[in-house]
Order: structure tokens, then sequence, then C-alpha cells
């Protein structure tokens, strides 16, 4: 297999505008860092391109068994392309199971057909920091914060069981007072008599309005009416 089949020719218009953007994105003083990083735990020498150094991924899979001692069980000293491939996908496995997230982690290609090194350097550094909160002297990455679990006795949670959210609302103060009991006869009253308003809740004002002298009257009317027309 040639391989002119893993490496893409130069990028044009949008593709080469992407390259770009991110190749802006790329820290050298970071590559430095990884640099001297990589080579101090594995005692090897990248060489003076960082990234070309690490494409046939065999520093890549010494560095993580080093790391993590049997995360690659072969690396593949060949220079044929899909060895360097495999070599890479390994790497990758091995800081999955590692904890490296896999949104931080680069594509084999991204790598072997240097279409992202801003990616590749992203993961490495995600890598470092991994590295460091396992308790391994790094310096370059950021320590990620250590999970802090608590735990209460039975009889708290138990309590916690039976208090209410006041986002859920809440009863308290909460009374009858102004409510009608059941059962309870209600009276009508009408304010152009000119009597004094009842104190009582159980009085309706006429203004509410009143079916009190209704009939069906009007509704047989209609009905008649309705018929005739027919």
């Amino acid at each position: 297999m040639s391989s002119a089949h893993f490496n893409r020719g130069p990028a044009y218009g949008l593709s080469a505008e992407v390259k770009n953007k991110l190749a802006q994105k790329y820290d050298h003083q970071r590559e430095q860092e990884l640099r001297e990083w990589i080579e101090g735990v594995t005692g090897r020498r990248i060489g003076n391109n960082f990234m070309d150094g690490l494409k046939d991924g065999i520093i890549l899979c010494e560095f993580i068994n080093k790391l993590q001692p049997g995360s690659v069980k072969k690396v593949n000293e060949s220079t044929q392309n899909w060895h360097q491939l495999e070599n890479i996908g390994n790497f990758i496995k091995a800081i999955t199971k590692y904890g490296v997230k896999p949104h931080d982690i680069f594509e084999a290609n991204d790598l072997f057909e240097n279409t992202n090194h801003t990616q590749v350097q992203s993961t490495l550094l995600a890598l470092a920091s991994m590295a460091k909160t396992k308790g391994n002297k790094v310096n370059v990455g950021v320590k990620y914060a250590e999970k802090q679990e608590r735990k209460f006795e039975p009889e708290k949670l138990r309590e916690g069981r039976n208090i209410i959210g006041l986002q859920m609302g809440t009863n308290k103060f909460a009374s009858q007072q102004g409510m009608t009991a059941y059962g309870t006869r209600r009276h009508l009253y009408d304010p152009k008599l000119g009597t004094d308003q009842p104190l009582d809740q159980a009085t309706i004002s006429l203004q509410m309005g009143t079916n009190k002298g209704a009939s069906q009257v009007s509704r047989g009317l209609l009905v008649t009416l309705a018929r005739s027309s027919w």
C-alpha cells in the first residue's frame, strides 16, 4: 500500500482557511513543555519536528506504557503506514482507559495526515492533566479537581425526606378563614335596597348576578317562533 493513500495533498480554499486557523491556535511554548515531559518519561529523543517525531506512534505507545504499564501490548516498529496507524490507534485506546475524556482525544488522521496538530496538542495536555491527577510529577497541564463524596447518616437522610422545599410551595400560616363551610346556606344581598351589607361570607351580592326568579318561558317562546317559521 502506497503512502499516497494516507497523505493528502495541499489544502485549498475553505480547507486551507480552516487549517490555517487551527495552526494559529497551536502553542509552541506548550509544545516545548510537552517535549520535555515525554522525553523525560520515555528517555527517547523526539527530534526537531515534534509532530513528525510522534507520527509513527512508537514514542506515544512507549509513553503511555510508562504512565500505565501494559497499556499497549505490542508496539509496531515497522515503517509501514498501517502499522504506524495501528500504533496511534492503540495509543488512543490506552489513554481513553487511562481516563482522558473522548471529546479531548484527537483522531488518528489528525496526527498521521497533519490535519489538526492543535487537537493533538490538546490531547497531550489533557493526558498531562490526568497524569498529574493520578499523582505523577508533571510540569504541564492542570490538575483535575478530585471528586468529593459526602456521606450522611441514615437518620439525617430520613429527616431530609420529611422536609418540603419552598420551591414546591408551603401551607404555613394558611387557614380556612373566609371559606364557607360545607353545606352552609348562602344568602342574597341587593345593594339597591340601601340596607347594610351583611358581614358574613355566605351572602352573595346581586351585582355578581343571580338566577333568582329565572324561568324557561322565554325559551319556550323562542322554540314556538322557530317552529312557525318552518
